[in-house]
């Protein structure tokens, strides 16, 4: 039984299903940690080129190296692999510096058109983070100024490709890890599965993204931001008989100088000593807890 992984509609948030749209966005980030977008602006004809632009690159020059790597050659001796993953990988940095016209194997093309792409996958990240903060009851620019530190969010993209495996039963894709940094927004196959996500003590299949739908997970620091309320999953990534799966991972992180701490909001009342915490209890004993916990928050920030 597949699991029906969440599909929020950012179409429908300038409609009359705006509030049960927000609360379909909250429980995924709440009680999955990963879902999908759709209706999110992006130029469809946009993705499309990047992805095509991608498949080629690997082709051209990425493929022959990895087939001749050490990783590939040591699938020949039958042995489990655990300290490497099948994958054929790179990292471009966006912001606060590109460093995209430094990758000089990537055509022209490629570059601006990832560029353009980048742009417009920068306002969605924070349209989703401006969400996120008014789901968590925050100010709404509340994670975009958590991650600036001094130099503006640190945003890069990790395009990997999951070749043909002739043995997956003996090496992951991509070993099981949490995202250390913030929203991830994945572009990924619309073909080859591979992604797995854990949920409730299973592992979820993620399918391949049909109707360029952008797939997105959320990392530790907005777990540590959110006070644990929303959750960064464990996921990986399957090595594929029948692979070559394309995944272009754009991260929308901190800037690596950003102080990431809960939201002061999101804390429970804290220092306080029981003997005063019992003299209110004793005067609000059978009124609601949330407001109890609300004067003590008051109390210690000094109002």
């Amino acid at each position: 039984m597949e699991m029906e992984i969440p599909v929020i509609d950012f179409g429908k948030l300038g409609s009359e299903k705006r509030s049960e749209t927000m609360a379909l966005l909250h429980e995924a980030c709440e009680k999955w940690g990963f879902f999908m977008i759709e209706n999110h602006g992006i130029d469809k004809e946009l993705m499309d080129r990047v992805k095509l632009l991608m498949n080629m690159h690997y082709e051209e020059n990425m493929k022959g190296t990895f087939y001749n790597s050490e990783t590939a050659k040591s699938l020949e001796n039958n042995n489990i692999i655990t300290e490497k993953d099948w994958e054929s990988t790179f990292f471009i940095w966006h912001r606060p510096n590109s460093n995209i016209n430094d990758l000089s194997s990537l055509s022209k093309d490629l570059r601006n058109t990832m560029d353009e792409y980048i742009d417009q996958l920068i306002k969605l990240a924070e349209k989703l983070s401006e969400l996120m903060c008014e789901n968590l009851g925050i100010q709404k620019n509340h994670i975009m100024e958590a991650f600036a530190g001094s130099k503006g969010p640190s945003v890069g993209t990790k395009v990997a490709m999951y070749p043909q495996c002739p043995q997956p039963q003996l090496i992951r894709g991509l070993r099981e890890h949490t995202d250390a940094g913030g929203i991830i927004l994945l572009l990924q196959d619309d073909q080859v599965p591979g992604l797995e996500f854990f949920k409730d003590g299973k592992w979820v299949k993620i399918p391949p993204s049909k109707n360029n739908r952008i797939f997105i997970n959320t990392g530790d620091q907005v777990e540590i931001l959110s006070n644990g309320v929303y959750k960064s999953a464990l996921h990986r990534v399957m090595a594929m008989k029948d692979g070559n799966r394309l995944s272009i991972a754009t991260f929308y992180n901190p800037s690596g100088d950003a102080i990431i701490s809960p939201a002061s909001e999101l804390l429970l009342p804290s220092n306080i000593c029981f003997q005063d915490y019992l003299k209110l209890y004793a005067k609000t004993k059978f009124g609601d807890k949330g407001t109890r916990f609300q004067s003590l928050k008051n109390m210690a920030n000094g109002h």
